[in-house]
């Protein structure tokens, strides 16, 4: 026997409520302004029905393109076959949050602004690129107090 195809096959778990999220839906998100350009993620909520998105969208991350009363527009890249077509959806706002995708971006440019302003005014010279993690040094391991231990697996036995 073949499995349904229905809009929400598939989402038993995928838009159920967190634990202890269940119930109310806290005023916040009603609270929160969306801008134009701001960037957002999907996240379906499975209380509200109206304004939801197809499951495909949930999880993804896309740009406000479109502001309403209730809901918001927006962009988002699918991919389909070798391609990403925008698709522009329109979505309740209990179905979206804030992204803080960029947060570690914006951060790290201020961080930046502030070693150049700092480097010019020392007139040095500064390295601004994300260095990656180095091997550790070489090291020597003391056996004095520390000696040596075999390790054997234990053997094993049937005592009934």
């Amino acid at each position: 026997m073949g499995h349904s195809h229905g809009l929400r096959a598939g989402t038993r778990y995928a838009f159920q409520r967190g634990f202890k999220k269940r119930g109310m839906i806290a005023l916040s998100t009603y609270l929160r302004p969306y801008k134009v350009g701001d960037i957002v993620d999907i996240r379906v909520n499975g209380a509200v029905q109206k304004g939801m998105p197809h499951k495909v969208y949930h999880g993804k991350t896309g740009v406000v393109y479109n502001v309403t009363g209730r809901a918001v527009g927006v962009i988002i890249y699918k991919k389909v076959g070798n391609r990403y077509l925008e698709k522009r959806v329109n979505v309740r706002i209990e179905h979206i949050n804030l992204s803080r995708s960029r947060e570690e971006f914006v951060r790290r440019v201020k961080e930046n602004a502030e070693k150049k302003r700092t480097a010019k005014t020392d007139g040095t010279h500064i390295h601004l690129k994300r260095q990656p993690l180095m091997p550790r040094t070489a090291r020597t391991i003391s056996l004095k107090d520390n000696l040596p231990e075999t390790i054997t697996a234990i053997p094993y036995e049937t005592t009934i």
